[in-house]
């Protein structure tokens, strides 16, 4: 890496993962409309079909006339490969298929367990969890390896413990988790200024917020626009809209898609605790009691969606149309910003320019009455070569309890699947407020179930089928 006038040039970027989702297109895209920043980009997968054609993406961004950037693109064969010298990491990796995504999703339903996402709590999460902790461990001490002062960023979920999984196999690992949730509840609080005062076209930036929890089941504990206060605002918000929920204005024409959200759950939420989540209602109703989630119709009535794997498959299948579509010329490609801010956090760790973001980091005092090394999510300032969290303060006590038993569930689920331990993962299991209402037989038969779809990649796990 070379600083040149006002920005940087020759970094290297190695990208594990992101085949065809859609997540490293949108990276490309920021690249190559940014003229801060050039350099490489080394592309790993172990689809190394998807990985060839995220190249051939890439090169046609950054070889389109309205980038202000030029980017290389290469594949690499190996982790090591991709690794070596590289400054930068990204990590968006499925853990599993759409077969063993299915069983996270699917099979507690049998039992009266219903999950909208199944990625990060409940269920499907700690399962999911048992796949993606190896892989992350992997990944970790490559980094170690290959590349010990890389910055790190990862998107994959279940995102807090496969952050976790990094820390514990490579304790000085340079990572942080992004998320995106918290910008859609700046949105919403842009949304309700335009709804309550008339004002339109905030940016979300503007909205000011203190964040506060653990990834999908953050809070703000402030909000605020210009100097006003936006939590008696939000309180006159939620009890207009409590019963009809609301929906921005330009989704409405997509209100039958599987990610449908009337806020509802956050509206329910707020009367009940005097703070803002800040996730979407579908990641909320997961860490709680079942009581948005007693059956589909329940989550029907509290303006949400079940995004079923049938769908996840649909669109996949939509997807690697479009990539075939880009990469033969059939269909124009287009710049656009993905609306993450990755590449502008790699921007402020390089040095052009400070910027405070939300990230999910391990919790160094930032958030104070949650356990020293919890990966937490707070805003944090970024600065050359320094990742500082801001001090977030106190969860509020009503919320503590539940926040407290997901903390230690999820160290559960980290020493669960270090050790291939299934009385730790059971634990987990039947400690998980989805579950509120099964047996620990019903439980034991459905760990096994869904333990066994996921089989082939828990190589570690014997006895499955005692």
């Amino acid at each position: 890496m070379i600083y040149m006038d006002g920005g940087v040039k020759d970094l290297t970027v190695a990208y594990i993962g992101g085949g065809s989702r859609g997540w490293a297109w949108g990276f490309m895209a920021d690249l190559a409309m940014d003229a801060q920043m050039q350099g490489l980009v080394r592309l790993y997968d172990i689809d190394r079909e998807a990985a060839e054609n995220n190249r051939r993406i890439g090169e046609k961004v950054s070889a389109h006339p309205d980038a202000r950037a030029r980017w290389a693109y290469e594949v690499s064969p190996s982790l090591e490969s991709a690794l070596s010298g590289a400054e930068i990491v990204v990590i968006s990796i499925l853990p599993g298929t759409f077969a063993e995504m299915r069983g996270d999703v699917h099979l507690p339903e049998k039992y009266g367990v219903w999950q909208p996402v199944g990625d990060t709590t409940g269920p499907g999460g700690i399962v999911r969890a048992l796949r993606a902790i190896p892989m992350y461990s992997e990944i970790a001490r490559a980094v170690r390896q290959y590349s010990p002062e890389a910055w790190v960023i990862s998107y994959t979920n279940p995102m807090s413990l496969c952050l976790a999984a990094l820390y514990e196999a490579y304790p000085d690992i340079r990572a942080f988790g992004c998320c995106h949730e918290v910008f859609g509840a700046q949105k919403l609080l842009a949304a309700m200024l335009a709804d309550k005062r008339g004002i339109q076209g905030i940016s979300r930036t503007e909205i000011k917020v203190n964040v506060l929890g653990i990834n999908h089941f953050t809070w703000l504990s402030s909000a605020s626009y210009r100097g006003l206060d936006l939590f008696p605002l939000f309180a006159e918000f939620c009890e207009r809209y409590y019963d009809s929920g609301y929906v921005f204005a330009e989704e409405h024409r997509a209100l039958n898609t599987s990610f449908v959200c009337r806020h509802r759950v956050k509206f329910d939420l707020f009367r009940r605790y005097g703070f803002i989540a800040a996730a979407g209602d579908r990641h909320l109703a997961e860490f709680m009691p079942p009581v948005y989630l007693k059956d589909p119709v329940a989550a029907e009535e509290w303006g949400f969606a079940l995004t079923t794997v049938d769908w996840r498959e649909e669109d996949l299948t939509r997807r690697l149309a479009r990539s075939r579509a880009l990469i033969d010329g059939r269909e124009e490609l287009s710049l656009a910003p993905s609306g993450e801010e990755g590449h502008l956090l790699i921007k402020a760790l390089l040095g052009l320019g400070d910027l405070i973001s939300n990230v999910i980091l391990p919790n160094r005092g930032q958030v104070e009455n949650l356990p020293l090394g919890a990966m937490v999510e707070t805003n944090a300032l970024f600065r050359r070569g320094e990742i500082r969290p801001v001090h977030a303060g106190s969860i509020p006590e009503g919320i503590l309890p539940l926040m407290a038993l997901h903390v230690r569930n999820q160290r559960t689920t980290l020493e669960a699947a270090i050790h291939a331990d299934y009385s730790l993962t059971l634990s987990a299991l039947l400690n998980d407020p989805l579950m509120e209402g099964v047996s620990p037989a019903d439980a034991d038969t459905l760990l096994r179930e869904m333990l066994k779809n996921s089989s082939r990649f828990l190589p570690d796990w014997q006895g499955l089928e005692e």
